[in-house]
């Protein structure tokens, strides 16, 4: 059973504990808030949590589209709740962050596939926080030139767009999306000016020339910006693990993509897209 796999040892982490891991815990919770950390199950949550930082999710946990590798819920989306922007906020503030990453889940449902409603949080989080720094981790919005223009308006200072996989595993890997249409919206970002960042997972039975290749895609639309790491099948019902990449692999990836001229490369087993990401607003 694939839930049952055993993790190599470099998979292992630590066991979540601590008053920070406590308080942003306790502060999600209170403000009915949701994380991809939780959502998506990710393993550096002890880490991220210990130190006080989180990456939040907004327009509620239910998505429109059931990607085979995400845990979260692929249901019908109850209403934006446009209040969510000020508690969000009012989190923040009391986290004391001064970097944030905040992701959503898919609104096919919108019109807009939620571009205002992201604009509105952006520009809440700003004015309630000031100096804070932002990363959004965006959909596709069908790569509506219109509706990625809102959130690069908005002005926050990394927008982040996954690719998730090579473009040969994207129909099996991802639901809706188009590997050109996501190159698409990252060459938008990159044209404005915002800092471009994009990842993808291995493990899904890619190929040593895909990934080079993926990286050379995103370079050619300026992405600045890459994350890689290790998949994790959340479920027996989800993709399985084609194969754990070792820790040297990952290094060799990070040391092409440098060479590539990435200014930022995340690449170890563990890696997921918020990593160390307050240090990507310099790229």
């Amino acid at each position: 059973m694939e839930g049952k796999q055993r993790l190599p040892h470099w998979m292992k982490t630590p066991i979540p504990g601590g008053e920070k891991y406590t308080q942003v815990k306790t502060l999600i919770q209170q403000h009915k808030l949701n994380t991809i950390c939780t959502s998506g199950n990710c393993p550096n949550r002890a880490e991220c949590w210990s130190a006080g930082t989180a990456s939040f999710m907004i327009l509620g946990n239910k998505c429109t589209r059931n990607c085979r590798f995400c845990d979260v819920p692929n249901m019908i989306p109850d209403e934006p709740d446009w209040n969510e922007p000020k508690r969000l906020a009012q989190t923040i503030k009391t986290l004391g962050l001064k970097h944030c990453v905040i992701t959503s889940v898919a609104r096919d449902d919108m019109p807009d596939g939620g571009a205002a409603f992201w604009a509105e949080t952006i520009q809440v989080l700003k004015a309630e926080n000031p100096g804070i720094t932002l990363e959004v981790l965006i959909p596709d919005f069908d790569a509506s030139p219109a509706d990625v223009q809102k959130v690069i308006d908005a002005r926050p200072e990394v927008i982040s767009h996954n690719l998730e996989t090579v473009r040969r595993l994207t129909p099996k890997v991802r639901d809706r999306a188009r590997y050109s249409r996501s190159l698409a919206v990252l060459k938008q970002v990159a044209a404005s000016g915002v800092v471009a960042k994009s990842g993808i997972m291995l493990g899904l039975g890619e190929t040593r020339d895909e990934v080079l290749q993926a990286m050379d895609d995103l370079r050619e639309v300026g992405c600045k910006v890459m994350t890689l790491g290790q998949y994790l099948s959340p479920s027996e019902h989800h993709l399985k693990i084609e194969e754990f990449i070792k820790p040297d692999v990952f290094k060799f990836y990070k040391e092409e993509g440098l060479k590539k001229g990435f200014s930022f490369v995340e690449s170890t087993p563990l890696v997921r897209s918020s990593y160390h990401a307050e240090l990507h607003v310099n790229a």
